[in-house]
């Protein structure tokens, strides 16, 4: 299974994402990987009014821009990239686009929600390391002020 061939990013352009981005990227230089950078758009009711065109539509070719942009510097280092865009709940689309690209690993963030956060928002990530059917390496985002305690 290891080294990696098909790793799958999830992105929501955060900056605990680009950091788990950078560490894929990482993996996929020394394994040869191909980078799978996703995003997932949640499901939206459809418009009330008709003629309105749905969010979905027009956000996917902005998503797909901000991906594009996101992979310049992985393929300038020669890591192939591939970008899907796809509707749905979060972690349930993260583990499914794994599935069907076959991915040897998933690289998610955590986003640190604690708290009333973390009770009314459960985790992304949680979800992903409980359903998935590969394994998931989970990168803790960075803070200054955690940098500042661990010194």
């Amino acid at each position: 299974m290891f080294p990696a061939k098909k790793i799958v990013c999830p992105t929501d352009f955060s900056d605990g994402s680009l950091q788990a981005i950078a560490e894929a990227s990482e993996l996929a230089l020394q394994s040869g990987a191909e980078v799978y950078l996703l995003h997932v758009l949640a499901i939206l009711p459809p418009p009330s009014e008709p003629g309105i065109i749905e969010p979905q539509t027009w956000r996917h070719e902005e998503i797909e821009s901000e991906l594009r942009k996101l992979a310049t510097p992985l393929t300038s280092r020669g890591i192939r990239v591939q970008f899907v865009v796809a509707n749905g709940e979060a972690a349930e689309t993260i583990v499914r686009t794994a599935q069907e690209v076959g991915a040897d690993l998933i690289v998610i963030a955590t986003h640190g929600n604690t708290g009333w956060r973390h009770l009314a928002f459960g985790s992304v990530t949680e979800r992903v390391v409980r359903l998935a059917s590969c394994p998931v390496l989970t990168i803790r985002m960075s803070t200054p002020q955690m940098v500042k305690n661990a010194a």
